[in-house]
C-alpha cells in the first residue's frame, strides 16, 4: 500500500505540477490553444531541471506565442477551425520547446539551483521574512491569484526538495478561518448572527486547509477584516519557517499532521497555527465594529 501511494503521489501526482502550472499559465494568456504548449513547455522545464522557475517561464511563452500568432495567422473560412485545435497549438509548442532547450532552459536550471540552495540553507532574518511574505499573500486574497500564487509556488518547490514554504503556505492558508471561526466565539457581539452561524462551518474549512471560508467574512467588512487575517497568517508563517517548520504534503490541512513524517517540527507547526489564529482572532475583535 506504501509503494502504491508513492507511485500516485510522488511519481504522478508531483510529476504533473510543473506541467499543468505552465500549462494554466499559458491557458491565461491564449485560452485553449496555450493549454498543449504551456504544458509541453513546463514537461521540458521538469526535463531540464529547470523547475517551477522554468514551468512559469514556460506558460508565458507558450501563452504569449499563442496568442501572437493567432492575432497574426489568417487563414481560408474552411480552414479556420483548424487553427486552435491543430495549429496554433503545433506552432506555439515548437516555439517554446525550441526556446526552452536552446535558450531558457540552462540558465534558469542555474537560478533553480542557486535559489534551492539558499531556500535550503536560510534561517533566522531570512526565514522570518519569507515565512512573514508567503503567509500574508495566502490572506490577501483568500483563493484569488495572489493566495494562488503563492501556493503554486510552495507547490513547485516540493518537486525540488525545498518543504519548509509549503509550511508556511498551508499554515498561513489555514489561519484566516480559523481566525474568524475563534473571533466568532470570543467576541459574538462583533458579528451578525448569520455570521456566528458560518463561524462553525469556517472552522471545518480552516481545519482543510480551504482558505475560501474566511471570504464570507472579508466581503462584509473588508477593510477590518483583511488587514486581520494578514496579521494571523503572516505571523502563522513567520512562525513556521523560523521555527524549522516542514512539510512534505501540497494539501490536506490539519488531517496531514498525524501521517508519520510528513511534517517536521509537529510542536512547532501546532505553535505556529494556534499563534496566527490567535492573532487574527484578537485583532478582528479588536478593530471590527459591532453591526448595527
Amino acid at each position: 500500500m506504501g509503494y502504491a501511494l508513492g507511485q500516485i503521489g510522488a511519481k504522478a501526482a508531483f510529476a504533473l505540477i510543473v506541467p499543468a502550472l505552465a500549462g494554466y499559465i499559458a491557458y491565461s494568456i491564449a485560452d485553449r490553444p496555450g493549454i498543449a504548449p504551456g504544458m509541453i513547455g513546463g514537461m521540458l522545464a521538469a526535463n531540464l531541471q529547470a523547475g517551477f522557475l522554468g514551468g512559469i517561464a514556460a506558460g508565458f511563452i507558450a501563452g504569449y506565442a499563442a496568442r501572437f500568432l493567432n492575432t497574426h495567422i489568417r487563414l481560408p473560412r474552411n480552414l479556420e477551425g483548424l487553427k486552435p485545435v491543430l495549429i496554433l497549438p503545433l506552432l506555439a509548442t515548437t516555439i517554446t520547446g525550441l526556446l526552452m532547450i536552446y535558450v531558457v532552459g540552462v540558465p534558469v536550471a542555474a537560478v533553480l539551483s542557486a535559489l534551492t540552495t539558499w531556500l535550503k540553507g536560510m534561517q533566522g532574518a531570512s526565514a522570518l521574512v519569507l515565512g512573514l511574505v508567503l503567509g500574508g499573500m495566502m490572506a490577501v486574497d483568500m483563493g484569488g491569484p495572489i493566495n494562488k500564487a503563492a501556493y503554486a509556488s510552495a507547490a513547485a518547490l516540493l518537486s525540488s526538495g525545498v518543504d519548509a514554504p509549503m509550511a508556511a503556505v498551508m499554515l498561513g492558508g489555514m489561519t484566516p478561518p480559523l481566525g474568524l471561526a475563534l473571533a466568532t466565539r470570543l467576541f459574538p457581539a462583533r458579528f451578525t448572527q448569520a455570521e456566528r452561524e458560518a463561524g462553525g462551518a469556517a472552522a471545518v474549512l480552516g481545519a482543510a486547509f480551504i482558505t475560501d471560508g474566511a471570504i464570507p467574512f472579508a466581503a462584509a467588512d473588508p477593510l477590518r477584516v483583511i488587514p486581520s487575517l494578514v496579521a494571523g497568517s503572516a505571523v502563522a508563517g513567520a512562525l513556521a519557517l523560523t521555527l524549522g517548520v516542514t512539510l512534505k504534503v501540497p494539501h490536506g490541512g490539519l488531517f496531514v499532521l498525524p501521517i508519520p513524517n510528513a511534517v517536521t517540527n509537529l510542536p512547532g507547526a501546532v505553535l505556529a497555527l494556534a499563534a496566527g489564529t490567535l492573532v487574527t482572532a484578537l485583532t478582528v475583535g479588536l478593530i471590527k465594529k459591532r453591526p448595527g
